[in-house]
């Protein structure tokens, strides 16, 4: 039953966002969008420019991070990654400047995750988005170069609620969008780590 349930909300999400393109509204953060090329833990280059026609949702990591690894043992991403994986990219980014890719690569095998997570030792893109803290988080249209969401996963910093109590501003905004409404919510301040580039 619950398999089946998750297979029915499935189809409709998909259902949903191959309407996306028509439907969505132009509420979006004040952010500006930016192209880029980052290559992942396994040496392939990633262009975010390749995902025309998709939302992307980049989130800034640091496996360092007590943050990061919080929601990692909670599996709110992975779990958020997954239940939209038919519509959106996700990718995970780095900016930590001591960490390579061997260490996005233990990262993404400790968490069990299903994205890749791209290398940004030298803080080039974690720069031009001005990340500022692990976990950050932004939500692209591609097709029109807009950032429609950016700051904070949820509402709990402190990570002191039941997850089924926290406001959480990406799924929020990724269901919003997939019913073509304004996002509610399209900027917040983020938490977490600060981001350790050069």
């Amino acid at each position: 039953m619950i398999y089946q349930n998750y297979y029915k909300i499935s189809l409709v999400l998909m259902f949903l966002f191959s309407f996306f393109i028509v439907a969505h509204s132009s509420h979006s953060a004040t952010t500006d969008y930016h192209d880029f090329k980052l290559e992942d833990s396994n040496g392939n280059i990633v262009n975010i420019s390749d995902y025309q026609d998709k939302i992307v949702v980049l989130e800034w990591l640091n496996p360092d991070c007590p943050f990061v690894k919080r929601h990692g043992k909670e599996k709110t991403m992975k779990t958020l990654s997954k239940k939209y994986d038919k519509e959106v990219v996700w990718l995970g980014v780095n900016s930590t400047h001591y960490m390579t890719n061997e260490d996005n690569t233990k990262w993404i095998k400790e968490s069990g995750l299903n994205y890749a997570v791209l290398d940004d030792s030298e803080g080039k893109v974690g720069k031009l988005y001005d990340a500022k803290t692990t976990p950050h988080m932004f939500v692209l249209d591609v097709d029109k170069k807009t950032v429609l969401y950016e700051g904070a996963i949820d509402d709990d910093p402190r990570g002191t609620n039941d997850t089924s109590k926290r406001t959480n501003y990406i799924d929020n905004a990724l269901t919003e969008i997939a019913l073509g409404k304004d996002i509610s919510v399209a900027e917040t301040k983020s938490y977490g780590c600060s981001v350790k580039y050069k």
